[in-house]
């Protein structure tokens, strides 16, 4: 069930028998010569949908710019701030609580968004039992990051070793691959890929990491491995989900 096509009389009917709903936040930034700027919130949107599918949870619309000021220096990365970031969630949260919903799910695609997200999650507890919310103490938030599901981490460290890297890495844009077959991007790699650098300001990290990538070879990325890593996702996400919401 997808809160954007359904009508307000059916998330009514939702919350008589559920009050979870699954957010898919990822990110808009550049993912290497051969990753989609999209990659992180096509990622999380594709895996929260098959995760809403699989639990009959309701997945709200997926939230597409995250906290990606250090990629910023890459022509087509969006990024809020930090302390935007936690008003974006915090107010969305809010908005949802004050209806009945108390376990929100984040999926997420983007490790620069988990401090924000973890941030955002204690003002928005502090600010709920503030405005004195009814449901206040029984809000719930949590992340789930389907990159670092231990299935995924697995597969990946099967198919590609050391070459997995950490940004624009062959598991997310062989995901992304999977979902839009018809997008897939080639072009050549250099053999020198900068990884294990400090990450500091955008400028900085064009230097550090001039391509884009951290350590990951994409060219080992294939559709076919993307099915294996959004199966294995989905099914480990989709036992989380219902632990979490108990």
């Amino acid at each position: 069930m997808r809160l954007h096509l359904s009508t307000w009389q059916e998330v009514e009917t939702y919350l008589e028998t559920s009050k979870g709903i699954i957010i898919p936040i990822g990110s808009t930034e550049q993912h290497g010569p051969t990753g989609l700027i999209g990659t992180d919130a096509i990622c999380a949107e594709a895996v929260a949908y098959g995760v809403g599918e699989a639990t009959h949870a309701i997945v709200a619309p997926t939230i597409n710019v995250g906290m990606a000021l250090h990629h910023i220096a890459f022509p087509g990365t969006i990024s809020l701030r930090p302390s935007t970031m936690i008003k974006v969630i915090s107010e969305q949260i809010t908005c949802l609580a004050k209806v009945g919903f108390n376990k929100f799910y984040f999926i997420n695609g983007h490790g620069g968004n988990i401090a924000t997200l973890k941030a955002a999650f204690s003002e928005t507890y502090a600010e709920l039992e503030d405005l004195q919310i009814a449901n206040a103490t029984q809000v719930e938030c949590q992340v789930a990051n389907w990159f670092m599901c231990g299935s995924v981490y697995k597969l990946a460290k099967e198919l590609y070793g050391d070459e997995e890297g950490s940004h624009a890495t062959p598991s997310e844009v062989a995901l992304t691959q999977y979902i839009y077959p018809e997008a897939i991007k080639k072009a050549p790699l250099s053999e020198e890929v900068g990884k294990g650098h400090n990450i500091y300001g955008a400028k900085n990290f064009r230097q550090r990491y001039p391509d884009g990538r951290m350590g990951s070879n994409p060219a080992l990325a294939t559709p076919e491995h993307g099915k294996m890593f959004y199966d294995a996702a989905v099914k480990e996400l989709s036992q989380g989900y219902l632990e979490f919401v108990g």
